[in-house]
């Protein structure tokens, strides 16, 4: 726990710390097996609040701001990833566009709902041939009347095959490009949307994602986000929030790596001592914690700054990336410590190897983060 933060944050750590190991904890080995998260673990996460932690209170949320949504993703990170991925999703990106974006009469139609997960969300942004060049996306949205006609598809969707609502990115018009990219509130129901089948992946078991096809979709104009050509702007600035939580919740996993390696290494005895005595396993350790201490304050530091109402573009970038890549080397440097047992399925750090490894590319791969920071760098040149 972080005694440099404010006390009522330090209070919302224990109270979320406590809530993943009582209740949240002894699911994540089930989920893991059957690939699918409980309504009731949902639930139980809405009564505590964990989906609105960090939006106003005059919007519906818990008023902690981004900073006390990190202190809570961080401790959702000491369990099964694809619980807080479901929140990610949903409020995190779904509801974070809603709220900085949308009029206020689509506000106060979704946002309630998604904030205490009575409606699930999902953040439709990708396409088959658009991922990190999200400016060049295809699915087309032409304006007919009240309505617009969408048409189009798009792939690897958190929270698809369960999500009841979707904003999703369209062009209005190809030749402006990323110009011509809006956003809209569809819902599940509207016909001419199509939810595809359940990915199988790597890692993320519980956390489902699925492809979206839209075939002569009519959404109402009501349901658009901001003026037309907004869109972009608006992928962007949910996507600088996203990256800072998702940095947290790298934060929290490594942690919890680290301190899993820490009590094996201890206990594990070879050649007649524990291997915690061996150099080699020192200097894994210490280089987890030195970047484990300095992705927290990076995290910390552009939450604090979110908050105050600044433009994180750059730290936001800069932050996934550390974070994130950080995580990357603490599951490597974890399974090497637990050594054959750390490779074994019956273990959690198998899964967390596992898990760990789309940190890297979802929300932005770590090459497109580095084009973020080299382009700020770079601006006045």
């Amino acid at each position: 726990m972080d005694p440099t933060l404010p006390e009522e944050l330090v209070l919302l750590q224990r109270t979320v710390r406590r809530f993943v190991e009582e209740r949240l904890e002894p699911l994540s080995r089930s989920i893991e097996e059957s690939d699918a998260i409980p309504r009731g673990a949902i639930d139980a996460m809405a009564g505590a609040g964990l989906f609105g932690i960090g939006v106003p209170e005059e919007q519906g949320g818990a008023g902690f701001g981004k900073l006390g949504y990190c202190v809570a993703v961080e401790q959702l990170a000491r369990t099964n990833a694809s619980l807080w991925n479901v929140i990610g999703g949903s409020s995190g990106l779904c509801g974070t566009a809603i709220a900085i974006g949308a009029s206020d009469e689509l506000r106060s139609r979704y946002l309630p709902d998604l904030l205490g997960a009575r409606r699930l969300g999902a953040y439709a942004l990708s396409e088959p041939g658009a991922g990190s060049d999200a400016g060049s996306l295809r699915t087309a949205a032409k304006r007919d009347g009240d309505d617009y006609v969408v048409d189009g598809a798009k792939t690897f969707i958190t929270n698809a095959p369960i999500a009841d609502l979707f904003i999703v990115f369209a062009t209005v018009d190809a030749a402006r490009g990323a110009k011509g990219i809006t956003a809209f509130v569809v819902d599940r129901d509207t016909p001419g949307l199509t939810v595809g089948k359940n990915d199988e992946k790597m890692g993320l078991h519980g956390s489902t994602t699925a492809q979206l096809f839209f075939t002569a979709c009519r959404v109402p104009s009501r349901q658009r986000i901001g003026a037309e050509g907004t869109g972009f702007t608006l992928a962007l600035r949910t996507l600088d929030l996203a990256r800072v939580g998702l940095a947290a919740h790298a934060v929290g996993a490594a942690q919890k790596l680290l301190e899993a390696s820490v009590v094996h290494a201890k206990s594990r005895t070879q050649f007649g001592r524990p291997i915690a005595t061996n150099q080699a396993i020192q200097w894994l350790l210490a280089d987890a914690e030195i970047g484990i201490h300095g992705a927290r304050l990076m995290v910390y530091d552009a939450a604090s700054r979110a908050d105050r109402g600044e433009r994180i573009t750059q730290r936001a970038a800069i932050t996934k990336l550390y974070a994130t890549e950080l995580l990357g080397r603490v599951a490597d440097a974890a399974v090497q410590i637990h050594g054959g047992i750390g490779y074994m399925r019956e273990h959690w750090i198998e899964r967390a190897y596992r898990d760990a490894r789309i940190y890297r590319i979802y929300e932005g791969t770590s090459e497109i983060q580095r084009l973020v920071i080299a382009s700020g760098l770079l601006a006045d040149a």
